[in-house]
């Protein structure tokens, strides 16, 4: 599903009471995480709910980053496909420059979330961008060592 279904499907609802039950139907599309990891490591903080977050990079040129993600809450596993929807395997600089508030605030979800839930997807999201922030800086990092060796 690309944003703009996911755009076209939260347009076509007349009333929160079916985009949440959208929400809990992507929530259940989304794949388990392994009960091994399901780790402290990987849980997000700030969320009241139980979130664990996994972020690799794919190789490649670009290289993307692949993200993998689960929650105890049918609801915040729903949020959790739509954070996937904006952010899967999309490149550090994508991630980076991918504006979610505005995308929230038109998807009406900025107003309807609950505080709790709210915290708990700005962190998540922050959490996302950390790992971009991350992939940047090993990449500028590998890039460098490679002009020393090559100077």
């Amino acid at each position: 599903m690309t944003l703009d279904d996911l755009c076209s499907q939260f347009d076509q609802m007349d009333d929160w009471d079916d985009r949440y039950e959208y929400i809990i139907e992507l929530g259940q599309d989304l794949p388990d995480l392994p009960v091994a990891l399901k780790r402290d490591e990987f849980k997000v903080q700030g969320c009241q709910s139980q979130v664990w977050l996994l972020a690799k990079p794919i190789a490649g040129e670009p290289v993307r980053i692949e993200i993998t993600a689960d929650s105890d809450s049918i609801i915040v596993r729903g949020i959790i496909a739509i954070l996937l929807i904006c952010y899967a395997d999309k490149t550090p600089e994508e991630i980076l420059a991918f504006d979610v508030r505005a995308l929230l605030t038109k998807l009406g979800l900025a107003k309807h979330l609950s505080p709790s839930r709210s915290n708990g997807l700005h962190a998540m999201v922050k959490r996302i961008r950390q790992i971009a922030e991350r992939v940047l800086e090993e990449r500028c990092s590998e890039e460098q060592r490679s002009l020393a060796e090559t100077n």
